[in-house]
């Protein structure tokens, strides 16, 4: 099968018969998958649609604003989103602006990769009390994405509980504790950075459901929280029985994360450290063993008073050790409750095949069940995990099945399509205007200058509103 290489004027893709790939989502999953395809094959034409007038989703929305060398990889996502093969959408809302069913007959292929944009929910009494927050929203509160904007959490409690030990949660106590003046140099948005400074928490407490050797940070996130300046850590010594014994039969990255968590909670800290730790006005630790059974509300009956626990014994070692109750229960008194147990994706259109349970869409090797061309990559096809470089490895995955497929002809790449021609058309149609990269560029711009104005990276725009505006101007 012979293939053409396509026309393309940028911004503008003409007809042709070039393979033309649509990618539903301008996050990583999505740039990695466009990233791919257009390095692997020199005649295919990527689409990317984002439901923001912005692109790079948790890169932007969610990496925490303290760790700006994971920000770097959006100049990876921009080269992609620059080359001549490349067209970027946004502020197109796929499944309401434009059906899946309407990209299947523009494009020859169409691969969901729009992320984990709903919460997990803890399913206990109590939970939507004032004061109680998904981490997702926390994040999202801080890092400036549109939905969250009114969020504005009471922040003038003592104690605040993160419910989960996994890194967002390690991200959100840091935040929390962190001085303000580590946090004025980063791109955190202002309300949030006012809202901190006025913060009474002193105290976070981390719990999780399992114990020391199955938590599920990393141990650059647990490192950064012992050595937070102003801050010290507090453990239950007990929790670590019998861990010191199990660290040699460890794989190295989790005996090396167990070793700093043990030192932290069991050894004498050097006296430069114990001077530190004296000095500390904030406090933070792990509570292993634990899992939340109810939000218990204040006398009004409205607000967050305490949170009661379920402890826990665990059954089996390792990975596969199962938190069981042994029927004791604590209370432990709070303000705030931040419930970090993990992102879940959700359906954007019925036409598309998708696991509740599991909350994926449904997919073998990223090649979505049942539906010719429809592919899917990133947290939609996996579920919840990893870090950046898992979604990487799992796009560049699907992207490869797209490519096998187009090249053994199941996928039928040779019939014109008219891809972003015929959706721009039907998007006018409804009134909907798309941002296009260069138009991304002007917002990117003037919120660097912004930041600069006030020492910081960037100062974001937090609204559509504001983002279409400039964009348009």
């Amino acid at each position: 099968m012979l293939f053409f290489k396509g026309i393309v004027v940028r911004g503008k893709a003409l007809l042709s018969t070039c393979p033309k790939v649509c990618v539903v989502g301008g996050g990583p999953a999505g740039f990695y998958t466009a990233q791919h395809l257009i390095k692997a094959r020199q005649d295919v034409q990527v689409d990317v649609y984002e439901r923001l007038p912005v692109p790079f989703g948790l890169v932007r929305f969610g990496v925490a604003p303290d760790h700006p060398e994971v920000k770097n990889v959006i100049n990876t996502f921009t080269q992609t989103a620059k080359h001549s093969r490349c067209s970027f959408y946004g502020n197109v809302n796929v499944g309401k602006d434009v059906s899946v069913a309407e990209l299947l007959r523009s494009y020859h292929a169409v691969v969901l990769s729009y992320g984990a944009e709903g919460n997990r929910s803890v399913g206990v009494p109590g939970e939507h009390l004032s004061g109680v927050y998904s981490a997702k929203d926390f994040v999202g509160w801080y890092n400036g994405l549109p939905s969250c904007r009114e969020l504005d959490p009471d922040l003038s409690c003592d104690t605040a509980v993160v419910l989960g030990q996994g890194n967002v949660a390690l991200d959100v106590a840091r935040i929390l504790l962190s001085p303000l003046d580590i946090l004025k140099k980063t791109d955190i948005t202002q309300p949030a950075l006012d809202a901190l400074a006025a913060s009474r928490v002193r105290s976070v407490w981390i719990v999780g459901r399992r114990g020391p050797m199955q938590v599920a940070c990393t141990i650059k996130e647990l490192r950064e929280m012992v050595t937070l300046p102003g801050t010290r850590p507090e453990m239950t010594p007990s929790d670590f029985e019998g861990v010191k014994d199990a660290l040699k039969d460890l794989p190295r990255p989790r005996k090396r994360l167990t070793e700093l968590m043990v030192k932290t909670a069991l050894e004498r800290p050097g006296e430069k450290e114990q001077e530190r730790w004296n000095s500390a006005s904030r406090v933070w630790g792990f509570r292993f063993f634990r899992s939340p059974v109810e939000v218990l509300p204040d006398a009004e009956g409205k607000k967050v008073a305490a949170v009661r626990l379920a402890v826990n014994r665990l059954e089996g070692s390792g990975e596969g050790a199962q938190a069981v109750r042994s029927g004791d229960v604590e209370d432990v008194p709070c303000g705030l409750v931040i419930s970090s147990i993990g992102y879940k994706s959700l359906p954007i259109d019925a036409a598309v095949p998708f696991d509740s349970r599991r909350a994926i869409v449904p997919n073998s090797m990223g090649r979505v069940q049942q539906v010719l061309g429809l592919y899917c990559s990133g947290w939609l096809k996996t579920g919840p995990t990893g870090v950046i470089a898992t979604t990487m490895n799992n796009s560049f995955d699907t992207a490869r099945s797209l490519m096998e497929d187009m090249d053994s002809g199941k996928l039928d790449v040779s019939a014109e399509k008219p891809g972003s021609l015929r959706i721009r058309a039907l998007l006018e149609e409804k009134g909907v205007e798309p941002v296009v990269f260069s138009d991304w560029e002007k917002i990117d711009s003037l919120e660097v200058r912004r930041g600069e104005a006030c020492g910081k990276p960037r100062e974001k725009l937090l609204s559509v509103e504001e983002m279409l505006a400039v964009a348009r101007s």
